[in-house]
């Protein structure tokens, strides 16, 4: 669930802001901030895990099962900090899906402006969807495949 709640009105504005992928709404709180009163570099990965959590909830995934395309590691976390987030407050987590392949899946993000217009950090997660017996890669779901197209980053941006 996402850590802000927002009306219709402010999601819509929100989608309004960007091209591609999908925009979700975050609250940096006061105890996210280190001791110099800028967003702790740990917090970062924190807000953008609950972001995806959020959207494939949104998606009808129970992200606590142990069972369908909800089960799934991460394989890599990349982040560039592009400015620093110095006060808390709501802001947003951009997301899109960069390349989906048969079992794994990478995807952009960027921790913005809850309009969406700056940017404060982006990178990349990959994931791989694993079985939960054999703790083996195994191929996405055509549901799951359907909804990670749906917010596919298109190639000319």
């Amino acid at each position: 669930m996402n850590s802000v709640s927002e009306t219709a009105s402010e999601r819509s504005e929100a989608r309004r802001t960007i091209d591609f992928g999908h925009l979700i709404p975050m609250v940096v709180h006061f105890d996210d901030l280190d001791a110099y009163g800028v967003l702790h570099n740990s917090r970062y990965q924190v807000m953008v895990e609950r972001a995806w959590s959020a959207f494939w909830s949104e998606q009808g995934f129970g992200v606590a099962d142990r069972k369908d395309d909800a089960f799934h590691f991460v394989k890599q976390f990349e982040v560039v900090f592009n400015e620093p987030v110095t006060r808390s407050g709501t802001y947003a987590v951009h997301l899109w899906i960069e390349r989906l392949g048969n079992t794994s899946m990478v995807a952009g993000y960027r921790l913005c402006s809850s309009d969406g217009a700056s940017t404060k950090a982006y990178g990349t997660r990959s994931v791989v969807r694993i079985d939960p017996t054999s703790l083996r890669p195994i191929p996405w779901s055509d549901r799951a495949r359907k909804i990670a197209t749906s917010i596919m980053r298109p190639e000319e941006v």
